[in-house]
């Protein structure tokens, strides 16, 4: 009797056993195949719509027959139409000596507009360029009045670029270069050039 049951006893766990094993297959053969995870491509995040730019630059000019230098600062603001292109407004100032002979000092100011593009991609750095139109004035000083050039004014242009350093995720470090024209009466067309440095904020 006492086989029996030791028998009977066998019997069941082995049933509950492979009645286990069954169920297990069964939920594994309904469960969904896992998908191997798409790969993951880095795109240039969508830019903002402001960018607002100021910084100090160095000038170079040759004016009226007289050659001087500035140092002083710009401020920009771009509104981008899309991730590349934009339209730019700038604000440049400068303030230098020329001539010893003469004591000169002088003063610039450039104030104009116009498109601005660059160039996003999968790196810290981002190239641009712009291409500036507008009204450019110099205010000469000297001490003893020889020269007596005054202040002038006269339609100017900036074009150039440079690179922006992403430093932060909406700040970036500016450097950049350009060429400034002017004309100051119908036969003198002057040629200069600036480079400067400063900071980038988008928003």
């Amino acid at each position: 009797m006492g086989k029996a049951l030791f028998l009977c006893g066998m019997i069941l766990c082995l049933s509950f056993t492979a009645t286990a094993q069954d169920a297990s297959s069964a939920f594994d053969a309904s469960s969904p195949a896992s998908e191997p995870a798409a790969p993951v491509t880095f795109q240039p995040s969508e830019r903002e719509s402001w960018q607002l730019g100021f910084g100090i630059q160095y000038q170079h000019f040759k004016i009226l027959a007289e050659t001087f230098h500035d140092f002083g600062y710009n401020t920009g603001i771009t509104r981008y139409l899309n991730n590349w292109f934009g339209i730019e407004g700038t604000a440049a100032v400068g303030f230098g000596s020329g001539s010893t002979a003469y004591n000169l000092n002088a003063k610039s100011i450039f104030i104009g507009g116009g498109p601005h593009v660059s160039a996003q991609n999968r790196t810290r750095f981002e190239p641009w360029a712009h291409a500036l139109v507008g009204w450019e004035h110099f205010r000469f000083s000297e001490t003893n009045n020889v020269i007596g050039l005054g202040s002038n004014s006269a339609i100017g242009f900036m074009a150039g670029g440079g690179v922006d350093i992403k430093i932060f995720p909406r700040a970036y470090w500016r450097v950049q270069g350009d060429v400034i024209g002017s004309h100051f009466g119908s036969t003198t067309r002057e040629f200069n050039y600036s480079i400067g440095s400063g900071l980038v904020l988008n928003f």
